[in-house]
């Protein structure tokens, strides 16, 4: 994910945090300390820490869960509203969704079983109404926190884990896309409402909160319809076939010149064997423009870690390969020559002419 960083791994998943998580702890630290002091901005930063580590965990749930289904989860990002476990793939078969999904919430249950269990603490609902409150204690709080994280992602609609549920339940009934599509209505609606709470109340954090969840309601619906186009086609339905291609030696600013001369965001980097190197991307080429690096050849700035199939790849592998943050995936013949490529934009071209055409004329 943009502005994110890695800090370590842990359990086979690199565990990453965006920048923006520390702009939240800027603000609940000044906050504090203008209110308290400093003590009070050292516990509330504390406390933050905490609830963060425990939104860790939930998302560890759903990465160790999945792993038992053979599903990777390559990162974890930590974000101001709570976190990400990006897995490889999400399980579609219904029963082993629901149990990713509830992985999650299963670890807060048992560390709010732990705080109230072990340390003897006692967490009533009307704890959840006074989290804010310091007079509480810090560990009654954070079992509070940990309750109301079960309560939150249990809410039957995207992204939230209940809405996952939800989707795995109804595909029990129907096809996936529209068992989706359900879900991620419950979750634009459940949007609304944080938004319209959000604000009318003055809360930032609740309009951040609708925006995201809205915008993940509508991303979640929009791949798995184009999931369910792409494993009715093959890579050479969506291939772009007319493109010119770059040497290695070539110079940025002859780079730079077929980028105006054509509508390419991407070019294609040929070795002097004429095999792909790797692409060289608009976004490369503006760094090193803007660095007046003219003359230099492009070599140094292609990437070269690029997903290459073949002609009969089925078009959901190629999905899967570009949505690892591949520039594009290369189509190559049997003989290993470039035959084309495939980006994010042209699949999103094909998926809306698709649907275009599905649609009854009258």
């Amino acid at each position: 994910m943009t502005w994110s960083f890695p800090i370590g791994r842990l359990l086979g998943s690199e565990l990453r945090v965006h920048a923006t998580f520390f702009l939240l702890l800027l603000w609940i630290g000044a906050a504090a300390w203008i209110a308290g002091g400093p003590g009070a901005a050292v516990a509330n930063i504390a406390f933050i820490a905490a609830l963060f580590a425990c939104v860790v965990a939930h998302e560890y749930g759903h990465a160790l869960m999945a792993r038992r289904f053979g599903i990777a989860t390559p990162d974890i990002t930590l974000l101001p509203i709570g976190g990400m476990a990006r897995l490889e793939r999400m399980p579609e078969k219904p029963g082993q969704e629901i149990a990713v999904a509830l992985a999650g919430p299963a670890v807060n249950v048992v560390i709010w079983a732990v705080l109230v269990l072990v340390t003897g603490v006692e967490t009533r609902m009307q704890s959840l109404e006074q989290v804010e409150n310091p007079a509480m204690g810090f560990l009654s709080r954070l079992a509070a926190v940990n309750l109301f994280l079960v309560l939150f992602n249990m809410l039957p609609a995207f992204p939230m884990d209940g809405g996952r549920v939800l989707r795995a339940l109804l595909s029990y009934r129907m096809d996936r896309v529209r068992a989706t599509r359900i879900a991620a209505w419950g979750g634009q609606a459940l949007a609304f409402v944080f938004g319209f709470l959000g604000l009318s109340t003055g809360n930032p954090l609740l309009i951040l909160i609708a925006i995201f969840v809205f915008i993940a309601a509508s991303a979640e619906s929009s791949d798995v319809a184009a999931r369910a186009v792409a494993r009715q086609m093959q890579a050479r339905d969506a291939m772009i076939t007319t493109f010119e291609t770059l040497g290695e030696d070539d110079t940025i600013e002859a780079a730079a010149q077929a980028l105006i001369r054509t509508t390419q965001h991407e070019f294609p980097v040929l070795d002097a064997q004429g095999a792909l190197s790797g692409f060289l991307t608009r976004q490369a080429l503006f760094r090193a423009l803007a660095e007046d690096r003219r003359t230099d050849p492009i070599a140094p700035i292609i990437q070269r870690d690029v997903p290459q199939v073949s002609l009969a790849a089925p078009l959901e592998d190629v999905l899967q390969a570009i949505q690892t943050g591949a520039p594009a995936v290369a189509v190559n013949s049997p003989s290993g020559g470039l035959l084309g490529y495939i980006t994010t934009e042209n699949i999103g071209e094909l998926m809306v002419i698709r649907q275009a055409r599905s649609r009854p004329q009258g």
